[in-house]
């Protein structure tokens, strides 16, 4: 069966020029960062305007001073703006709702804590023209990550995620990730509200067949607060690895175990059947199972397939209104209020 690809066309610009409107947007999730914030972001901000780049930073119902952090680099950098959560929604749905938000032809994210370097967002940006790609992300090496606990965690997300789909790419859940804003648009509506955004988003941009590159980057030490990242985190990505799996291509999960039931079955079973013993019922329930695994993976494949077009259509249609219009916005009004170059109100 034929997968369903996005046909996208794009305009070929120069991101990055400053002599013409912005066509970059850096968005940044934070959530309790306001120490990071006050180090980090002026100078992210500086750098936004000498290259004419927009900011936005999405503050994730924080309660430390985050907000008044990012109210007072606003009155210095009106360029910048905010996206304010009423509660914490994750890192996922922070991302989301600045993705969302974002009405330049490309558009970066970058962590909250100071660990990504700003001249890393040129590079990834040059990158991007040398290869044409749909999504760059930024690689970083495997000594960057110290703790051999994290490292083990992280290998064995990837390798299920490379026996799941096939996947060459080395730092799946970096948070340096450069993406055409018109293809992750379509794709927000699938991806979690937890710090699994990283990898399901990536996995998505692979499956679709959009080009993605990676390009080493160097990280700084974090200078203030802890890494928010636990054994929950690591466990509720590979949750999502497999829903995303299940929707995108349900057979890789139960065609294996099917295969697996099968065969064990006629192994145990077929040596008791020419010795004249009889049918073993242990042989002949690994049968069974393996055969009704594989009528729910076809039924799967079915319910899946009906979705991804449900959603195509969906988007079809949303792709259609203006930037910024209200039906386009898939943060929720009720939870997001923006401080903008123009304005500066209370936040609810």
């Amino acid at each position: 069966m034929k997968k369903p690809r996005l046909q996208t066309e794009f305009k070929k610009s120069a991101p990055g020029s400053s002599t013409s409107a912005p066509h970059l947007t850096v968005v940044i999730p934070a959530y309790n960062e306001a120490d990071a914030l006050a180090e980090f972001l002026p100078r992210v901000a500086a750098a936004c305007g000498e290259h004419n780049w927009r900011l936005v930073v999405v503050d994730d119902g924080s309660t430390d001073r985050s907000m008044a952090v990012l109210m007072q680099i606003h009155a210095q950098h009106r360029q910048l703006e905010v996206i304010s959560h009423k509660v914490n929604r994750g890192y996922g749905a922070a991302l989301k709702s600045g993705l969302a938000h974002v009405t330049t032809s490309y558009a970066i994210t970058i962590d909250a804590d100071g660990q990504h370097r700003i001249e890393d967002i040129q590079r990834l940006l040059t990158a991007l023209q040398r290869t044409n790609a749909d999504l760059v992300i930024g690689s970083r090496s495997q000594e960057a990550t110290k703790d051999g606990y994290r490292r083990l965690g992280k290998a064995i997300i990837r390798g299920l995620a490379r026996l799941l789909i096939t996947l060459n790419i080395q730092d799946l859940n970096s948070g340096m990730k450069l993406y055409r804003t018109e293809l992750v648009k379509r794709y927000l509506h699938l991806c979690p509200n937890s710090m699994a955004f990283s990898d399901v988003i990536t996995l998505l941009f692979v499956h679709q067949r959009h080009r993605v590159v990676e390009e080493p980057i160097s990280i700084n030490p974090r200078q203030t607060g802890s890494s928010t990242i636990s054994t929950l985190t690591a466990v509720d990505t590979v949750l999502e690895i497999m829903h995303i799996v299940m929707l995108l291509d349900p057979q890789r999960i139960f065609l294996p175990a099917a295969m697996v039931c099968f065969a064990f079955g006629l192994v145990w079973g077929l040596p008791i059947v020419l010795m004249g013993r009889g049918v073993s019922v242990g042989a002949m329930l690994a049968i069974v199972t393996g055969l009704v695994l594989l009528a729910l993976g076809l039924l799967a494949e079915q319910l899946a397939l009906i979705r991804r077009q449900t959603s195509l259509t969906a988007l079809d249609y949303q792709v259609t209104l203006a930037p910024g219009s209200e039906e386009s916005n898939s943060a929720n009004p009720s939870e997001i209020s923006a401080i903008t170059a123009d304005t500066c109100g209370d936040i609810d």
